[in-house]
């Protein structure tokens, strides 16, 4: 009984650090597992194991989730207490005393952990839409198709990926640290997407290279840091790229995640993905995947109704039950692989 105990200690735990590096919304936290949890002789103990795995886990300690975030957490979590115990914890009040008197920056960061041991964390806006983009900030689609690549790194191994609309990196960053892919291209067009693009590949430890040029013209040695996958941060409009620029990129493998937000942008999607169907690399078209959340029905049937115009066939990617990361449970998400 006590082994079976410790089992299920183990998994709140990790419930409650999987969501506070990521910064999940506190209701989705198991709270009622810990309140069960409290009324144990244990409970004082766990709260300071949970402490350890949240507000003093390295990881946040080294690159902070929002101060705001926190001292919500950390209030809930002293409500819990309180709600079972009488005598009060100073390690948790210390910890909230700590966070009052910090000063909220502009972007905090969120991190999220990869089966390897590893982890991605990225700096964000605080805001959901800042500075006109939503493009500081990860999507839930984002989260479930790098779950999805992590379970098929097959797809992406020693080849060329170029990811459009990358957003704050999430997917690409994932990919690169567990895919083994020859080459990432991250794309966007707003220039503070690019800005925090760049900055969050150098914060999980890549190096950039300086355009897709350095790389088709210096191929590079073959060495151990060979095997790393090389990474460049392009500026893409879908509506003014060219057939060409696209080639250039010399893409295996392409792939977006929640960018179809509005009609204008599912029309200009869908051009683009018209003129990558003419990037022949090796007589074939590159594989392409596009994942979503299905928000509004309308905006999704545009998409494939657009597709099935612009002569591009594609199949739904079967569900997969990989739950790596926290995001919303009743949000409806699906991947497309598209035939260019």
């Amino acid at each position: 009984m006590a082994q079976e105990e410790r089992a299920d200690a183990a998994r709140l735990l990790l419930g409650f650090e999987r969501r506070f590096l990521a910064a999940r919304a506190l209701r989705s936290y198991p709270w009622q597992s810990l309140e069960e949890k409290l009324r144990d002789s244990s409970g004082s103990e766990l709260l300071l194991d949970i402490l350890q795995k949240t507000v003093k886990h390295p990881l946040c300690v080294k690159h902070p989730p929002s101060v705001k975030y926190s001292r919500s957490f950390l209030s809930e979590l002293i409500r819990k207490h309180e709600a079972v115990h009488t005598e009060p914890s100073d390690e948790l009040y210390q910890a909230l005393a700590e966070v009052l008197t910090a000063e909220e920056p502009t972007h905090c960061h969120r991190s999220y952990l990869l089966p390897s041991g590893d982890s991605v964390t990225l700096c964000e806006s605080t805001a959901i839409v800042s500075h006109g983009t939503t493009g500081l900030v990860t999507w839930n689609a984002a989260l479930y198709l790098a779950e999805w690549a992590v379970e098929n790194s097959a797809v992406f191994a020693h080849r060329t990926a170029l990811e459009l609309g990358s957003g704050a990196g999430l997917t690409g960053l994932a990919i690169c640290k567990t895919c083994q892919p020859k080459a990432y291209i991250f794309s966007d067009c707003h220039s503070l997407v690019l800005e925090q693009l760049r900055g969050n590949v150098l914060l999980n430890g890549f190096s950039l290279e300086p355009s897709i040029d350095a790389w088709v013209q210096h191929p590079g040695p073959h060495t151990p840091e060979a095997e790393r996958p090389r990474l460049t941060v392009a500026r893409l409009d879908w509506n003014t790229v060219t057939a060409p620029q696209l080639a250039a990129f010399q893409p295996d493998v392409v792939l977006a995640a929640d960018v179809l937000y509005c009609p204008e942008t599912v029309l200009s999607l869908v051009g683009v993905l018209r003129k990558l169907s003419t990037c022949r690399k090796d007589q074939r078209a590159p594989d392409a995947y596009v994942a979503f959340t299905i928000r509004n029905p309308e905006t999704c049937q545009l998409f494939t109704t657009e597709l099935g115009q612009a002569g591009i066939s594609w199949e739904k990617v079967p569900r997969h039950d990989q739950k790596l990361f926290p995001y919303e449970e009743h949000s409806e998400m699906v991947i497309l692989k598209l035939m260019l």
